[in-house]
């Protein structure tokens, strides 16, 4: 979702902007060309103040530009990420780049950005609603399918690279086992987008993929709890309390936090005093998160199941939405993009061939997985295919995901360049597969639910 508007508001704003990123590239441009002895030394908050204006002019470009093409926004703020990174502007203008973006600067940024991702997977958790799958059978079966196959897919390609995706912590068990749910990811910001965009949202077909994505999104942070806690175990003398403060952790927000967040969010009928107390409570989850052996990331974004909804937090919930994914998701776009080296991948063939592999078995496990199970459902062919299409997009999800692989040493540099080429790839094809079948000719489209025959 992006904060910018549509139509008139967004050209009036597109062409200033242009001309800031062609002054700032300009700035960059004579920096990089000057001796370091004749720079002149800049204080530390002006050298961040100036790195964020540079990722969030770059970022929000990117986006006006992919949503102009028919794309989410937020795939060209994932794009704009990486053109900050070696890859582009790395190699384009070295000593600018480093300059830009020294270390201590990295190190601020990363801090924001992490903090920007707590808040963001609390806001995902918030909107999951796991109670929808009761309603529709055919979200188990779209589920299953679109989970189990691109799994399997992912553990067999990662035993058949061996060691080359794997990081230099954990073990080759947790890596195989987290390259399968990697590529078992549907992002559900980026598919709502692509939903609203294609004005499909409140359609059968639109419904069953949001549904479907926010239920997997419920497994995958499961999965990847686990998976984490086993990578953290140093031996298996550490794994057990791992998992035994992982399951008082869960019990005590169930049992105590959650009875606590109805009373709260009842009480306080001020939104700002409502979002204080929520990004206090999802920031104070994920430190006790890390202290235990639990991801911050994840135990923020459980924390964000528990709270109700009402009114007041809806508003909450959709102003701070706003600014989390206009300021700081940039933030941690470039992040990603400062740690993703293309040059990896083309730096010999083996390096082309395992990406083609990957990128094949993740399109080819969601879009079978997922059609297939819907098929068995007995959704007809045309909306089957559609769902499969549909979840095959991984977007913001996957980048999060890989993220935290990496810093766990689940995954090295060259598996994180390929799940975020991943991403980026079944995220714009997601979108361009569906505005094709929008254009085919359409079949009836009945609620496979309401067939006669078939359960709820």
């Amino acid at each position: 979702m992006s904060a910018f508007g549509a139509g008139t508001s967004k050209r009036a704003w597109l062409r200033p902007a242009f001309g800031l990123l062609v002054l700032a590239a300009s700035v960059l441009w004579w920096i990089g060309v000057q001796p370091a002895s004749a720079r002149a030394p800049v204080e530390p908050i002006t050298q961040f103040l100036l790195a964020v204006v540079a990722i969030l002019l770059v970022c929000h470009l990117f986006g006006a530009l992919l949503r102009r093409l028919g794309q989410p926004a937020v795939l060209g703020e994932i794009i704009g990420g990486l053109v900050l990174g070696p890859s582009v502007f790395g190699a384009l203008a070295p000593t600018a780049r480093t300059w830009l973006f020294p270390q201590h600067i990295l190190s601020a940024l990363d801090t924001a950005a992490q903090l920007g991702l707590i808040v963001f997977l609390f806001l995902l958790g918030c909107e999951l609603r796991l109670s929808a799958i009761r309603r529709k059978r055919v979200v188990i079966g779209t589920v299953v399918g679109g989970t189990a196959l691109p799994f399997v897919a992912g553990v067999s390609v990662a035993l058949l690279a061996g060691p080359a995706m794997a990081g230099a912590t954990g073990g080759a068990t947790t890596h195989v086992l987290f390259i399968g749910l990697a590529l078992s990811i549907t992002a559900l910001p980026v598919l709502a987008r692509i939903l609203v965009d294609l004005r499909i949202d409140r359609t059968d077909v639109g419904v069953i993929a949001l549904t479907s994505a926010a239920v997997g999104d419920g497994i995958t942070w499961v999965v990847l709890a686990l998976i984490t806690a086993l990578a953290g175990a140093s031996d298996s003398s550490q794994l057990v309390p791992r998992l035994g403060l992982s399951v008082a952790f869960v019990l005590v927000m169930v049992l105590c936090v959650r009875p606590a967040l109805v009373v709260l969010t009842k009480r306080i009928t001020s939104e700002q005093s409502l979002i204080a107390a929520l990004v206090i409570g999802a920031v104070a989850c994920a430190a006790l998160g890390q202290v235990i052996g639990l991801h911050p990331m994840i135990a923020a974004f459980l924390f964000g199941t528990l709270v109700p909804r009402n009114e007041t937090m809806a508003r909450a919930s959709e102003h701070l939405q706003g600014f989390t994914i206009t300021i700081l998701l940039p933030l941690f776009f470039a992040g990603v993009g400062l740690n993703t080296s293309l040059g990896l991948i083309g730096a010999n063939l083996r390096g082309w061939l395992l990406f083609l592999v990957v990128l094949a078995a993740a399109m080819a496990g969601k879009i079978i997985g997922a059609g297939g199970g819907a098929r068995l459902a007995g959704v007809p062919r045309r909306p089957a295919l559609e769902l499969g299409t549909l979840m095959n997009c991984r977007g913001i999800t996957e980048l999060v995901v890989a993220s935290i692989g990496l810093k766990a040493g689940l995954i090295n540099t060259y598996g994180f360049t390929v799940l975020v080429l991943v991403a980026v790839i079944t995220s714009a094809m997601a979108g361009i597969m569906m505005r094709r079948f929008e254009r085919a000719p359409a079949g009836a489209q009945a609620d496979p639910d309401d067939r006669p025959g078939q359960a709820a």
